[in-house]
């Protein structure tokens, strides 16, 4: 087994474009900064990261409930959250090349001009830091003015906030409880870049978990620990992972204690999840703006409290591009190198290709019949029957396949298939017939390598 390796980020950009798991948003345009489009690859990839996390996070527990909010919610809450008067940057500008950065972060900026050195290093005057709103404006109606100023939101949490009455009264359930949900949120970075790792429109996955104050502890423990655990059992690595506690300088003034779940990308450690404690802050704002009672009444204990919230969250593209890093090797063969992405089954975007090992014989009808199959069983497959089988193989590997059925002539005359794994690259033969549950067995019982 060759050694991992998290290449170099365009190493990684070049194989995103070249097997179509991302693009350069509008770029018969001349692209637009910083924006992607996903391709056919890119799209599985993320429904499947979004499957795997609602699974564990949702699906699984009987605790957590979905929701889906509004992009765009009432003005008025972004005021109450803080976001409109506090949600922002420190920006400086710089008189000579005209770039933009963020005043709190230059030691990692570089000047386009001198690459190798830092903003206002270039013989340029940077501006004074002035105060850079990060949210998306837009308007509500015919008319543009004032009264109709609306945002795109910046996050997810807020619409569970507003709807914890409705889904408490609904779905019949009580504290501890979750909600969670997947959806887009936008933020005008002033910085974005390293691919995707930080772009201004992103899928984030949130959950609220509502606690009795006297649990807060024991929750944001448990939750802490399931989250980082998650990602190992997804198949990353552990050694380029780390939690890393907040100081009481970096939390937000209404949290008690947030960590970072940390990955070791090729440009550095860099927050890839977040779990953080609320306390009850966002409940009371809510309430008090609105007029509308947000407290929760336990029938037992017949103690009136407003919940105290745990929230794991993280960037679902951010999650993806981290799986695909991490993923990637080149492992040295005989007669060549391997690339392969090392991808947990779950997630990958092809979970099978199917081969005819030639195009006669009837081979590829027979292989067809084998694709409809597995279709029905709801995995995603993929069908090539262009060039050898080596290169077939060649071309799975790099995009993460885990499996490859191929048919060939003891298929004809038994109903048996030979799959290939991925990542040992051994091969058995399967009776048609038990192909799926043999599948599925694999991909339960998947540890990397």
């Amino acid at each position: 087994m060759a050694k991992p390796k998290s290449g170099p980020m365009d190493t990684i950009v070049s194989l995103c474009k070249r097997r179509g798991f991302v693009f350069p948003a509008s770029e018969i345009y001349g692209g637009i900064g910083n924006t992607y489009d996903y391709g056919p690859l890119g799209v599985e990839l993320l429904r499947h990261v979004k499957d795997a996390w609602w699974s564990r996070v949702v699906t699984s527990r009987e605790d957590v409930v979905g929701l889906d909010s509004a992009i765009i919610q009432n003005p008025q809450t972004w005021v109450t959250s803080g976001h409109v008067g506090g949600f922002s940057d420190p920006m400086v500008d710089c008189k000579k090349c005209k770039s933009r950065f963020r005043a709190d972060k230059l030691d990692d900026a570089r000047c386009p001009e001198k690459p190798s050195k830092q903003p206002g290093q270039c013989e340029g005057e940077l501006t004074e830091p002035r105060e850079f709103n990060l949210m998306f404006k837009t308007n509500l109606g015919a008319v543009e003015s004032t009264s109709s100023v609306a945002y795109l939101r910046p996050e997810t949490a807020q619409g569970i906030f507003l709807n914890f009455k409705n889904v408490l009264e609904s779905a019949r359930i009580k504290p501890p409880f979750g909600i969670a949900q997947i959806g887009k949120s936008f933020r005008n970075e002033i910085t974005p870049g390293n691919f995707v790792f930080r772009t201004r429109e992103f899928e984030q996955a949130e959950m609220e978990f509502f606690v009795p104050p006297d649990e807060e502890q024991k929750w944001y423990d448990f939750w802490r620990k399931a989250r980082f655990d998650w990602y190992v059992e997804m198949g990353i690595r552990p050694e380029k992972l780390r939690m890393r506690e907040h100081d009481k300088e970096e939390l937000a003034h209404y949290s008690t204690a947030t960590a970072d779940i940390e990955y070791e990308y090729p440009f550095g450690w860099g927050e890839l999840e977040g779990i953080a404690c609320r306390t009850d802050f966002d409940l009371k704002r809510h309430s008090e703006a609105s007029g509308k009672d947000l407290v929760y009444f336990d029938p037992q204990t017949k103690e009136h409290y407003t919940p105290y919230v745990i929230e794991p969250a993280g960037g679902i593209n951010r999650m993806a591009l981290t799986f695909l890093i991490d993923a990637y090797e080149e492992e040295e063969l005989e007669k060549d190198t391997r690339v392969v992405l090392r991808f947990h089954p779950e997630i990958a975007p092809i979970t099978c290709a199917i081969f005819p090992l030639v195009k006669k014989d009837g081979m590829p009808e027979k292989a067809k019949e084998v694709e409809k199959l597995l279709r029905r069983a709801r995995m995603s497959v993929f069908y090539d029957e262009a060039g050898a089988i080596g290169r077939r193989y060649r071309r799975q590997d790099e995009v993460g396949t885990p499996y490859c059925v191929t048919v060939d002539g003891d298929t004809l005359e038994s109903d048996v298939v030979t799959v290939r794994d991925r990542d040992s690259m051994e091969q058995e033969k399967v009776k048609i017939s038990e192909l799926p549950t043999y599948l599925l067995e694999k991909m339960d019982g998947w540890k990397r390598q």
